[in-house]
């Protein structure tokens, strides 16, 4: 259950490196039930930190998750609806921080018109975002410092074209 206290709220530059922990934290100890150590090792190899870390955040719509002013979850967004990055740290993980940060970021990106949001989701966010009605359009193998993950190509439509029948309306004038 979603502890009351918790804040969604943009992304300060002075997090960057709380938030590269949480990333870290999030792979190496909330993803072990999905991947093995090996695996935790290439996705995460320490927590990224310094100006190419706080450009990738600052690139993005970065929503960050407080708990009493101390961040506990982040999730990004491009202005072409992806989402890259979307970590709750251990000890917040099926709490509802996932889903708040969520739907947020669903919120900006209908604001937005965006058509659709997409991701490449781990096994972890796969359920999150499975929740919230994505489909998963295929499933991955990828590669990363030479161990091989899996990972999920996945989708929510957001907005539909209008789709045109071909059938005139007319108007009948007494």
């Amino acid at each position: 259950m979603l502890n009351s206290s918790i804040e969604i709220g943009d992304f300060r530059i002075s997090e960057a490196d709380q938030l590269g922990v949480i990333f870290f934290e999030a792979v190496r100890e909330g993803a072990r039930e999905f991947y093995n150590f090996e695996q935790r090792r290439a996705w995460a190899s320490g927590p990224p930190s310094g100006p190419d870390w706080a450009s990738r955040l600052t690139a993005q719509r970065t929503m960050v998750a407080r708990l009493a002013g101390q961040p506990v979850g982040f999730m990004t967004l491009d202005d072409d609806g992806y989402i890259d990055l979307a970590f709750v740290a251990p000890g917040h993980q099926r709490r509802g921080v996932g889903g708040s940060l969520y739907a947020r970021i669903e919120a900006i990106a209908r604001d937005g018109k965006m058509a659709r949001l997409h991701s490449h989701a781990s096994y972890l966010a796969r359920g999150l975002f499975e929740q919230q009605g994505w489909d998963v359009v295929r499933e991955q193998q990828i590669e990363r410092a030479g161990v091989t993950l899996t990972n999920f190509l996945m989708e929510k439509r957001l907005h539909y074209p209008v789709r045109r029948t071909g059938i005139a309306v007319r108007s009948h004038e007494s």
